[in-house]
């Protein structure tokens, strides 16, 4: 495992590089052919600025796509979380009931499934749907609705395996004293895997902030998510612009992991002091 020193390094060897590219003052993309057929994207450095930043929040689409990724990611990172939270103590702490196998086989299968294939399945799923009973609408819900099934199944994977490292002891003692089942899972189970739960929740936002295939397939007229906009761009030729918007992204998401690994590091300095004082006391 890499220490704190080298990762910290790392961050601040990445960070800046793009931020560089961003302030220099730079032309626009143009797309030129080479000699053996391949496309490049050249483009001259003339000084340094600010405007492409300027020029990012001025580009209605952009911000548009930002403010619903950022909603549909919220959603369905909370959606996945508390899922996949119930999935995966189902599955840890009953080992046998009727249909078990084939619950923990449906849960698991985005994880080897591709995105495509999840896509157009959803996408069958939903026509179909809404063929018969007139609903839903391709749109925000249906993206959330293909996302949360996909971090679903990559939270239930952190979270499981938080459940099976956890002492089961402490539920048993809290049983013993009078506790009821629903008791000990939402004050002693809960607060113990609340860490997992959080790292679901994370990942299921970025699953869902930053994916272009499932989201092209259940999108509807007007719903242009930030990677569809950009995907979009990259296409016609890249612009500037979408490099200060990817580099605002990479700026924030070092903020958020650098924040959290801090949160975690305390904390887990705290339980251990707690624990330590317990023993001595």
């Amino acid at each position: 495992m890499a220490s704190p020193a080298i990762v910290t390094i790392a961050i601040a060897i990445t960070v800046p590089s793009p931020m560089a590219v961003q302030i220099a003052d730079s032309e626009p993309a143009t797309r030129t052919s080479t000699a053996a057929g391949s496309s490049t994207f050249p483009i001259s450095l003339t000084g340094f600025s600010m405007r492409w930043y300027e020029a990012l929040l001025n580009d209605s689409k952009i911000v548009d796509g930002f403010f619903l990724s950022l909603k549909i990611a919220a959603v369905t990172g909370l959606l996945s979380a508390v899922l996949a939270t119930f999935a995966a103590f189902v599955l840890v702490r009953y080992r046998r009931f009727l249909g078990r196998t084939v619950f923990s086989g449906m849960v698991n299968a985005p994880l080897v499934m591709p995105e495509v294939i999840i896509g157009l399945s959803l996408l069958l799923l939903f026509v179909g749907a809404q063929n018969l009973l007139g609903w839903p609408q391709r749109g925000m819900l249906t993206i959330i609705l293909g996302h949360t099934l996909l971090g679903m199944a990559y939270g239930m994977v952190v979270i499981q395996s938080r459940l099976l490292e956890m002492d089961r002891s402490i539920e048993e003692a809290a049983m013993d004293l009078g506790a009821r089942p629903h008791q000990v899972f939402f004050l002693v189970t809960l607060p113990n895997i609340f860490q997992a739960i959080l790292a679901a929740f994370l990942l299921a936002f970025t699953l869902s902030f930053d994916d272009v295939v499932i989201t092209e397939f259940l999108s509807g007229p007007g719903v242009s998510t930030l990677p569809q906009v950009i995907f979009g761009y990259a296409r016609r030729g890249i612009n500037p612009t979408i490099y200060a918007a990817a580099t605002i992204l990479i700026v924030t998401v070092t903020v958020v992991v650098v924040a959290y690994a801090v949160w975690v590091a305390r904390a887990t300095r705290k339980r251990e002091r707690e624990m330590a004082a317990a023993i001595r006391g």
